[in-house]
């Protein structure tokens, strides 16, 4: 399952850092982020629950970002 999600974040170089942080996330097949549309694609393994996923990739994303906002 892929969906995308609204973000807020300062520069593309935070963009990358989220990007990679998000990656690393149990539950993420692979992550995204395009940081001129603000926005986060995030690809779910098989049998993930998404919003714990996306509730634990926005806590990874925040010590990289810590103003950063995932709309979910």
């Amino acid at each position: 399952m892929k969906n995308t999600y609204k973000i807020e974040v300062d520069c593309a170089n935070c963009a990358n850092l989220m990007e990679n942080t998000a990656r690393k996330v149990n539950g993420v097949a692979s992550a995204v982020v395009n940081f001129m549309a603000q926005k986060m694609t995030v690809e779910f393994e098989d049998g993930a629950d998404p919003k714990t996923v996306i509730r634990d990739v926005l806590k990874a994303c925040k010590k990289v970002e810590p103003d950063c906002e995932i709309e979910f």
